[in-house]
Order: structure tokens, then C-alpha cells, then sequence
């Protein structure tokens, strides 16, 4: 698999992302899809993705604990490109003994707490989303964060047993507000209140302008530990 990986990214290293896009909807039709979290790259992704193909497969994973301008997008978005995008909720009886086991806010008193909170709210609802799948699209990109520097266009993700296709790794944050702005996209109001990375709200602060993207993410632990778990990289 491995192999055949570096073979795809060596064809696509320097194919346009929209030919990139059709490629992989129509070559793997049914066992793709777009993870979104309603963020500026996931948007910019499903307005590329729902031009090639309207009836592509969007999910996201609704943790009980976003931001209401995060629901105030979703539904902006499912109006807009007339769709509905696949919500996974975390099981509620999981969240019932994550609640007993640390309270309501305990992912604040260790990054061991904030882990299994993650893992319940938003690592087990996305394998579920993730069966059956081959391809998972997300919208990461390599300036994102350290833990995301080497990333490539195509990765074998060992966790969920996919292949992850990054197709704005490369991409700036300006290309990715760009493309908003031309393409009339709609985001997250919060974006314009200095988040740049928006998820849980208990978990994510505003920034000062130029500060590290993901430094309102989890401000209260080291960079080197400022992932969910959804994209932690395989160990080699």
C-alpha cells in the first residue's frame, strides 16, 4: 500500500487541485469522502468538491461542544450548495461515563483526560463515519502546526486502515482566504474574531494577529501535543 502511495504522489505532485478532486471522486465513487469541521480549508474543499460532484459525500462530527457560529455555517452551507451533510454524533452512553468519570470540564486538569474526551467525542464517531471508506479527504495543511510540517498529499492512515488525501497540504493561508473570497464561500464568523482554528468551544480561544494558527487550540498544553488524535501520525 505504502508503495502505492508514493506512487500516486509522485503522478500528482504537481497536478491542479481540481484535476486532482476528479480524479479521486470518480475513481473511487461511494468509498470517498470529505471530513469537514466547518473550518476555512474544510469550506474551501466542499465548494471544489460539490462543483465537481453535487452529490458527494460530506460528513462531520458534531462533538456536542461546538461553537454556535459553527452550526450557523453548517446550515449556511447546506443551503447554499443545497445538501446535506452527514452529522456523527458521539454515543451518549460513552459521554455519560466520560461526564461521571471527570465532570464536565475535567479535559482541562490533565492531557490524559483531554485525550479520552476527544477519543469519545470525536476519534470513535469518526471511525463509524470512516467504514467503508477508502479515501478520507481532509483539510489539512503542512503550515498548519509542527505536528503536520512533513505531511504529504497522500498518507496512509494505519488508525482507520484509509488512505488520507490532503490536497491543500501545500496551500497558504492566503490561498485559502483567496479562494473564499472569489468564490463567495461561506465561513465560520469566527474567523473574523481572531480564531483561526476553531473546534470544541470550551477548547478554543481567540489569538492575537500572528500568532500561531493552532496556538488557541488547547493553549494550555505544549505544541507538540495540540492534536485530537484524528491525524496523529503513524510512528515509523
Amino acid at each position: 500500500m505504502r508503495e502505492k502511495i508514493a506512487e500516486i504522489n509522485r503522478e500528482f505532485k504537481n497536478a491542479d487541485i481540481k484535476e486532482l478532486l476528479e480524479y479521486f471522486l470518480k475513481e473511487y465513487r461511494g468509498k470517498i469522502a470529505l471530513s469537514s469541521s466547518f473550518g476555512a480549508e474544510d469550506q474551501v474543499l466542499t465548494d471544489m468538491i460539490l462543483k465537481i460532484d453535487s452529490n458527494a459525500e460530506i460528513f462531520t462530527l458534531d462533538t456536542g461542544r461546538l461553537p454556535q457560529q459553527t452550526y450557523d455555517v453548517m446550515d449556511m452551507t447546506n443551503l447554499k450548495y443545497k445538501t446535506k451533510i452527514r452529522v456523527y454524533f458521539p454515543e451518549s452512553r460513552d459521554v455519560e461515563k466520560l461526564y461521571y468519570k471527570q465532570g464536565f470540564n475535567g479535559f482541562y486538569e490533565s492531557i490524559e483526560n483531554r485525550k479520552e474526551c476527544c477519543y469519545v467525542r470525536k476519534i470513535a464517531p469518526l471511525k463509524r463515519a470512516l467504514k467503508g471508506l477508502e479515501i478520507w479527504i481532509t483539510g489539512l495543511r503542512a503550515e498548519q502546526s509542527s505536528t503536520r510540517e512533513t505531511m504529504q498529499l497522500l498518507e496512509w492512515d494505519e488508525a482507520n486502515g484509509v488512505i488520507k488525501l490532503n490536497p491543500l497540504t501545500l496551500w497558504s493561508e492566503a490561498d485559502v482566504w483567496n479562494y473564499i473570497r472569489e468564490n463567495g464561500v461561506p465561513y465560520n464568523a469566527l474567523h473574523d474574531k481572531g480564531y483561526p482554528s476553531i473546534g470544541c468551544a470550551p477548547c478554543t480561544r481567540a489569538v492575537e494577529e500572528g500568532a500561531d494558527i493552532r496556538s488557541g487550540r488547547w493553549w494550555w498544553e505544549s505544541p507538540e501535543h495540540k492534536e485530537c488524535g484524528l491525524h496523529i501520525k503513524e510512528k515509523k
